[in-house]
């Protein structure tokens, strides 16, 4: 029956997948209801986490509770254990909101949460990432997560994220990232959507970035730390938080 179950699971198309998963949390955490991974997030476990991916699916992924992913949970443990961002009065600013980060941000009492988006219904505030309407020096801290990847014109993203930054302020701008290429990879004359999900992750992403997207961000005017966090964390909690080893996190100041 388990072996059923996981089949069906690595089955089923990423989109209908996330919409499934979002009506039948409850269900399916009672369902997956074990001791052998944890989401850091809510302190809930599991026997077995979901599979997600693009394309080529990977087991154990998908939090059944939440539904983070790897880098949502790297991304909480980080928040949590090296800043003071549960604790200290900060202003804030969240693109692109993720679900699991949403509801508890929009709570924290220390926090002068903001977000937005061109086309996310949790945005407060729509807006082109490459035209912010908010003044300069406005935020203590901005997150920016896999968003960079989808916006044609990078540089100008960046420009903007600096721009409303405050003198002294963090950024965290995590991207998916393939750390094995020197330099970016982009190519505007790929137009079939099965070709580009075949060689940039998804359809919808303009580039592959390399490991020149931290220059990329020092060259804007970011001073930048690439944080491998995974390498910090003992590794049967990075294998019971499933989450992905060696993952950097560009945690950015200005």
């Amino acid at each position: 029956m388990k072996k059923l179950f996981k089949l069906i699971l690595n089955t089923i198309p990423r989109p209908i997948l996330i919409r499934l998963s979002i009506v039948a949390r409850p269900i399916l955490a009672f369902l997956l209801k074990g001791s052998r991974f944890t989401d850091p997030i809510d302190g809930k476990s599991f026997r077995m986490f979901l599979p997600y991916g693009y394309g080529t699916q990977r087991n154990n992924v998908l939090s059944p509770s939440t539904l983070s992913l790897e880098r949502h949970r790297l991304l909480w443990l980080y928040l949590q254990n090296e800043t003071d961002f549960f604790s200290a009065p900060k202003k804030v600013l969240h693109f692109a909101p993720e679900q699991e980060f949403y509801k508890r941000f929009k709570k924290q009492s220390n926090l002068e949460y903001t977000t937005t988006d061109l086309f996310s219904p949790l945005a407060d505030v729509k807006a082109d990432i490459c035209n912010l309407p908010f003044e300069d020096n406005s935020y203590d801290m901005i997150l920016c997560n896999h968003v960079l990847e989808h916006i044609p014109d990078d540089t100008k993203a960046m420009q903007e994220l600096y721009r409303v930054l405050k003198p002294g302020g963090m950024g965290i701008f995590q991207i998916p990232q393939d750390l094995s290429k020197a330099t970016t990879f982009a190519d505007d004359s790929i137009t079939d959507p099965k070709e580009r999900a075949k060689i940039f992750g998804q359809y919808d992403h303009v580039r592959v970035y390399g490991r020149d997207y931290f220059d990329k961000l020092r060259s804007i005017g970011f001073k930048v730390e690439e944080v491998d966090y995974t390498k910090t964390i003992a590794p049967e909690l990075v294998e019971k938080y499933c989450l992905a080893k060696g993952e950097i996190i560009p945690v950015c100041f200005k």
